[in-house]
């Protein structure tokens, strides 16, 4: 199936969380040069941004940040800086993708192009509700096997694209000290629907979603650090993502993983034992992952604003007597919901 992608329905977001993104703009320019980009400097990072002419930038500052929303208790400070870029956003879809990440071959050779291949996930329907063994239906040489019901063969519109990455891969720091020289190399030509009840850690170094559908649900809720400059110290993106597959379980849409592929840096591979001695990581999951397993909406959440409301509640109420971070994640989320509804809500 081929999909159309228009300039005008696509922004590209990008937390800058090193002054020089030279490089990474000159190999991004073939996919990145006909739609606008939205660049958010991370409040912390006190050098000038040093972005190449011939594209269509827009670059926020900590200055930006205080002068829309004035004092807020969500921390825009490193990697969830981002989410600023999806507030301003005016675009029907956004594609986020890390600075230290360059695009991606595939086996062949050929240079992949992640933008393509994310709206082509968004823009075909998702089957979460039985699992087709032959992974994407809609992919070229694909389609449904044998015993796939015909009334679900239709799907449902697919609200996120989780991309995958080659060379450094995405580990807690025990692992990453532990296999500090093991470099990912496998990429696996594959798209899947993420199937309905399960949850996966989403990641914001390769992403793209339905803003405007999904973004009342994509915010920085869960921060376990001051700042969160280096992946491994990060939970927002994964805190993020669950309550986005809670949401789109509970309306009726789909996720899917996969391609596309990019190149990712390990640059901070080294230096992940900095963070081994105060991450709290791991032993907050243990308490995450079967909240959000167990969890069920009410058929009362018919939005997706509606539904990031009441699962606050319930995080207030289930896991916040547990650990104080998870009242400050309920505080983020409410926040972001009347956040978006005075500043991010409006079209293109």
């Amino acid at each position: 199936m081929t999909v159309e992608v228009h300039d005008g329905e696509v922004d590209i977001v990008i937390a800058a969380l090193q002054p020089n993104l030279t490089p990474f703009f000159e190999a991004w320019r073939p996919f990145f040069s006909r739609f606008h980009v939205i660049v958010v400097k991370d409040p912390e990072l006190a050098a000038e941004l040093q972005i190449p002419s011939g594209f269509d930038v827009k670059v926020y500052t900590k200055s930006d940040i205080q002068g829309l929303l004035g004092a807020t208790s969500i921390d825009f400070s490193g990697h969830s800086c981002r989410y600023f870029g999806y507030l301003v956003s005016r675009k029907k879809y956004v594609i986020s993708i890390d600075d230290n990440c360059l695009p991606a071959k595939d086996p062949a050779g050929v240079t992949v192009d992640a933008v393509t291949q994310h709206m082509i996930n968004l823009k075909t329907p998702a089957t979460p509700f039985f699992f087709n063994t032959l992974y994407d239906p809609y992919r070229k040489g694909a389609d449904f096997v044998r015993g796939y019901p015909f009334s679900l063969r239709e799907g449902v519109e697919c609200m996120l694209s989780c991309g995958l990455w080659l060379h450094n891969a995405d580990y807690d720091p025990m692992t990453h000290v532990v296999k500090r020289n093991q470099r990912n190399t496998n990429y696996v030509d594959a798209v899947m629907t993420v199937p309905l009840g399960a949850m996966l850690p989403v990641s914001g170094i390769n992403v793209a979603f339905n803003r405007e559908v999904l973004g009342a649900v994509m915010f920085p809720g869960l921060r376990i650090r001051k700042q969160g400059n280096h992946r491994w110290d990060t939970l927002e993106d994964i805190w993020n993502g669950l309550c986005a597959k809670v949401v789109c379980d509970s309306l009726g849409y789909g996720m899917k993983t996969g391609l596309p592929y990019v190149m990712r840096s390990d640059a901070e591979a080294g230096k992940a034992l900095e963070s081994l001695k105060d991450w709290e990581g791991v032993k907050l999951m243990d308490d995450v992952l079967p909240f959000f397993q167990s969890v069920k909406l009410s058929r009362n959440g018919v939005t997706v604003d509606g539904c990031v409301k009441e699962l606050a509640g319930i995080v207030r109420e289930k896991l916040a007597p547990k650990n104080p971070v998870f009242a400050k994640a309920a505080d983020a989320m409410e926040e972001w919901t009347k956040l978006w509804k005075s500043h991010g809500a409006q079209s293109a």
